[in-house]
């Protein structure tokens, strides 16, 4: 098949531009003729607080990709729409409703020449704006199939629109697994009294509470980019709870080269989200080596087997939270519960996240 995937890529950083780059490898791998259709300018500066590429690629670039798109150009919208009518299977990124007059843009100049599909990684923002409803029924309405990633998020494209809804567990692309020679020793031996919290810091993923749980004599690494003022609201809160000596700070993007070293000297990657869609963040701390603390938000759940690999908490509770960690650090549980931990095969989850993609809505192979 000739497959374009619409979303962004090198030099554009984060989940959603490592998905999209790893997806068209994958495409790629199974046969197909794929050319990724990226950005020039993705988003005014004001809807993302934070800079929005990175110098250098977190994996392998992928070859065949096209920077045409721009947020301030509709007409480059329809342009790029009636250029992608010779393609089997346009495929839509969806990580944000603000893409979605783009997108409207681009369905326009296809006029229905080829089959879309809207790969939603979350069909409603966590915090959510007035017009994101109307914006995601308007896309979703017009396009012939949407791919999510959990059954809680097929339920709601179901509520927006009567378009097929296929559901396909988020396939992991992790930092260490582009670079053949990353480091991946796993954290050192012992028990480090140091917690990680890691990722782009957001109200949802209930940094807050951490801190309001983090147990006496443990102390905290946080380390990614602050959303909007959070940075500051963060120091404050840090200051209030008499955690300044406890709690490091590491505000900012973290290339992969630097991923390994965040995770040497942690006994286990906290994950303590409000509420959540699908998530690498399981698998990372499992592919370092440390066990992971989640809350049973989303997908997150899923992928720690509690008391085994990590342990699992209800979201949004500090009391549970302050628990689960007085517990984690009982005698003989760091070591017991990081001996649990295994890397994931990625191979099975893109095997059948591609052919999933690759479905017509009714079921059958392309």
């Amino acid at each position: 098949m000739r497959i374009a995937v619409v979303g962004p890529t090198y030099p554009y950083k984060g989940g959603g531009a490592a998905h999209t780059t790893e997806l068209a490898h994958r495409l790629r791998a199974a046969g197909h003729d794929v050319v990724i259709e990226s950005w020039r300018a993705q988003y005014p500066s004001f809807l993302y607080p934070g800079k929005q590429t990175a110098e250098t690629p977190d994996g392998e670039p992928f070859p065949h990709v096209r920077r045409d798109l721009d947020w301030r150009r509709p007409d480059g919208w329809v342009r790029a729409g009636r250029r992608l009518r010779s393609a089997d299977l346009v495929v839509l990124a969806v990580l944000s409703p603000v893409q979605v007059p783009p997108y409207l843009g681009i369905l326009y100049g296809l006029r229905r020449r080829t089959r879309v599909v809207a790969l939603c990684h979350n069909v409603l923002p966590h915090e959510r704006k007035p017009y994101d409803t109307p914006l995601m029924k308007a896309l979703l309405r017009r396009v012939d199939a949407v791919l999510v990633h959990s059954e809680g998020q097929a339920g709601k494209a179901r509520d927006l629109a009567a378009t097929p809804v296929r559901v396909a567990e988020m396939a992991p692309h992790l930092p260490s697994g582009a670079d053949p020679g990353a480091d991946r020793r796993g954290p050192e031996e012992g028990v480090h009294h140091r917690l990680l919290f890691f990722g782009l810091v957001r109200p949802y993923k209930g940094l807050d509470l951490l801190l309001r749980a983090l147990p006496e004599g443990v102390s905290l690494r946080v380390a990614g980019e602050f959303w909007g003022g959070l940075e500051e609201t963060t120091r404050a809160l840090v200051t209030e709870l008499g955690l300044d000596g406890r709690v490091e700070l590491r505000p900012g993007y973290v290339a992969s080269a630097d991923v390994p070293g965040l995770f040497a000297d942690v006994d286990a990657l906290v994950l303590p989200y409000r509420s959540g869609t699908a998530s690498q963040q399981v698998w990372l701390g499992h592919e370092h080596g440390v066990p992971v603390v989640a809350s049973r938000a989303g997908t997150l759940g899923d992928h720690v087997t509690d008391g085994v690999d990590g342990l699992l908490v209800e979201p949004g509770s500090v009391e549970g939270l302050r628990a689960a960690l007085a517990a984690f650090y009982r005698p003989g549980e760091p070591e017991r519960l990081r001996a649990g931990v295994k890397a994931v095969d990625p191979e099975p989850y893109w095997a059948s996240y591609v052919e999933t993609l690759v479905s017509d809505p009714s079921g059958s192979l392309r």
